[in-house]
């Protein structure tokens, strides 16, 4: 059978697809993380809650809402990547796999995917883009696992391109780019389950603390709009001066058994960063 040739015949062959794959990551990921924290607060690491503000109804229902958004904007978008695949404008990979091959593309696209999430989330934070593109987001203070795909439209397709342009740089194996996608959603809502799940000592440890916790990203919502702004790994935001300074204070608090000790109000957070 012939592939095709046009964006609304390859629109016909892959948006159901596109979107029933993307639609069921966000749920499974966040459902998953979801339960798991709903268990946790049953124990004592409930005192782990980093807000004592407590996410609403309305907060769920507006970041659903969202997400449903988002991934049919992804979906859009999905087409004339697919297109260009088939129009040999995007080339898949040819060679052979191995584990270390696999190990490399995965740690490849992890690390050039952090680097694009913190530039262009600091760019959202200019007062050129914030309103537009990120305001949206922000409207949630207090994070669960739903509020992962809570973007507006030009969010969305911002997070969206990074794959076009990694594909057109990277041929990846789609092995690799599967697995990728499985640990975005699910970091993405352990970023914002609301209670720490990273084990104590982890954001002073020589190794650990250059992988983000969720903490780290709950201060960026919860404390300052203007720090935090890292998604998978610490070292942009310690590189360039944006990490939070109570951040290892606040993670070791939280860890430590005190209940609810993220700082309430925003330091220089009401504003997007210049």
């Amino acid at each position: 059978m012939e592939q095709p040739t046009t964006l609304l015949q390859t629109a016909q062959d892959i948006f159901v697809g596109s979107f029933t794959f993307d639609m069921a990551r966000y749920l499974i990921a966040a459902s998953l993380v979801a339960s798991v924290v709903w268990l946790l607060r049953q124990t004592s690491w409930a005192s782990r809650k980093i807000q004592k503000r407590e996410a609403s109804r309305a907060d769920f229902v507006r970041e659903f809402t969202a997400s449903i958004r988002t991934v049919v904007v992804f979906t859009v978008l999905a087409v004339p990547m697919v297109w260009a695949f088939r129009h040999g404008y995007l080339h898949k990979y040819s060679g052979t796999l191995t584990p270390q091959n696999y190990a490399v593309y995965l740690v490849a696209i992890l690390v050039a995917h952090d680097t694009w999430f913190y530039w262009t989330h600091r760019a959202m934070h200019t007062k050129l883009l914030y309103r537009s593109f990120h305001r949206f987001h922000h409207l949630t203070i207090t994070p669960t696992a739903w509020t992962a795909y809570s973007f507006a439209i030009p969010e969305a397709a911002i997070s969206m391109l990074f794959m076009p342009f990694w594909l057109a740089l990277v041929p990846t194996p789609v092995t690799v780019v599967f697995t990728f996608l499985a640990v975005m959603i699910l970091r993405n809502a352990m970023g914002h389950a609301g209670l720490e799940l990273h084990p104590r000592g982890w954001a002073s440890h020589p190794v650990l603390k250059w992988i983000s916790t969720t903490t780290h990203h709950d201060m960026h919502h919860g404390t300052s709009y203007n720090h935090n702004f890292g998604f998978y790994f610490t070292w942009w935001d310690k590189l360039m001066g944006t990490e939070h300074p109570d951040y290892v204070k606040t993670f070791d608090r939280v860890t430590g058994g005190t209940p609810a000790a993220l700082p309430q109000g925003r330091i220089g957070g009401t504003q997007p960063a210049g």
